[in-house]
């Protein structure tokens, strides 16, 4: 890999103005670790949870194991995670069917969830099986201008029949910043004295281990997220995961299964192993990503672009927004990512229609996992404003060589 003479310099700068936001992404990274293992020194892991099962999968011990495991590592009461969730979307999905019920009501106080999530929420006798064709209300409360809850107006939007109060910690396809764990805090707190009952659920994708604490261990009651982001290692094949009060993640295991059968069955496919090994690597490989995040950041700030968060902010998930100023420096800096990978890097990425979104989409991907967001990729749609979403990055090393090969690419091109 050559690069000019500029974008090595450019890759100096970045580096030393970044190192204090490294120095305590290392201390995160040690203390998610030592509580990763602390986790699975308690619940005794050996080789043999890592069998596999097949057919009902009755007695599946270290399916049993690590479910205990991830709650533990995630502070909660209880965890249910499978290899046979698809998404994040579907994991969220089962959450959302497993508390509510006709007549319910479903609150999302951080304004429009992430993309892939209208469907799920639907329209009243859309006849897809939304929640919505379930006879379960839906509204949302706009964020503030400057990103933040607007409390007066969720405390106007909660209503008699209201049960769940959703909040989406990352920032999806949105320009604003993501929620932080204390202020996830401070909206549980909130809408909690206004009703102990309701139940606070947290979409938790690409948060996982980018703070010493997670949501649950601030009152949160659900949250979901999914193993081919944070939480899966770069290694786990597919699944995902529930976690929060048992009850609740009870209710997620019979809409996973049926009623009455809930978690107690699951053959595991071969899958245990590289799910507890993903979360014993987890820790240190969502620092690497946090790591190349802040690189990006700076990097692109001293180029004069807008970068969100900016470098020097404190951290919540892995999504380093930066914005374009046409669609071409868009697309161009989404296919100089997929150059720099080890997979598919010959792949030039397009925009297209992909399912489940709004607009069209270019995703730069070239991942062992397809799909893995915790491994280096980048994605937007292609609507003003010209925001490219990078997350990602299995070494720091990789995050460097992605970043300055987009870079590369833009100026090879004329756009810088």
């Amino acid at each position: 890999m050559e690069f000019g003479e500029k974008v090595m310099a450019l890759m100096e700068r970045a580096e030393r103005l970044a190192e204090p936001a490294y120095r305590q992404i290392e201390r995160t990274i040690d203390r998610n670790q030592w509580k990763v293992i602390a986790a699975f020194q308690k619940h005794k892991v050996s080789d043999f949870h890592f069998a596999s099962s097949t057919g009902y999968g009755y007695n599946d011990r270290g399916r049993e194991v690590l479910d205990l495991v991830y709650a533990d590592a995630l502070g909660a009461e209880a965890a249910l995670v499978r290899p046979h969730f698809v998404s994040g979307t579907h994991t969220i999905g089962t959450a959302l069917f497993g508390v509510l019920r006709p007549g319910d009501h479903l609150l999302y106080i951080t304004g429009k969830p992430y993309d892939t999530l209208h469907k799920v929420i639907g329209k009243p006798g859309d006849g897809t099986g939304s929640l919505q064709d379930y006879s379960i209300g839906y509204d949302e409360v706009p964020l503030l201008e400057d990103g933040s809850p607007d409390y007066p107006a969720i405390a106007r939007a909660i209503q008699p029949n209201t049960k769940v109060i959703g909040i989406q910690r990352s920032r999806g396809y949105s320009w604003r910043p993501s929620f932080t764990v204390a202020q996830i805090g401070e909206m549980v707190r909130f809408v909690k004295e206004i009703n102990p009952a309701l139940v606070v659920f947290v979409d938790n994708c690409y948060g996982e281990f980018t703070e010493e604490q997670e949501p649950t261990e601030v009152g949160v009651d659900l949250m979901a997220g999914s193993l081919i982001k944070n939480p899966g290692g770069g290694i786990a094949p597919s699944g995902g995961y529930i976690a929060g009060r048992a009850d609740l993640v009870e209710r997620a295991a019979y809409r996973l299964t049926a009623p009455g059968i809930g978690g107690e069955v699951g053959a595991m496919l071969g899958a245990t192993r590289s799910m507890f090994q993903g979360l014993f690597l987890a820790p240190h490989l969502v620092g690497q990503a946090v790591k190349g995040s802040v690189f990006a950041a700076a990097v692109f700030e001293e180029l004069g672009f807008t970068s969100h968060p900016r470098w020097g902010a404190p951290r919540t998930d892995l999504i380093q927004a930066i914005r374009f100023t046409s669609a071409e420096h868009l697309i161009t800096f989404v296919q100089g990512i997929q150059k720099a990978s080890a997979v598919d890097s010959h792949v030039v990425p397009e925009p297209w229609d992909m399912p489940g979104y709004e607009h069209p989409v270019i995703m730069a991907a070239g991942t062992f996992i397809q799909g893995g967001s915790l491994e280096l990729s980048a994605d937007a749609p292609i609507r003003e404003p010209f925001i490219a979403y990078m997350q990602g990055g299995l070494t720091y090393s990789h995050c460097k060589l992605g970043v300055l090969t987009a870079i590369q690419h833009m100026e090879d091109k004329g756009l810088l």
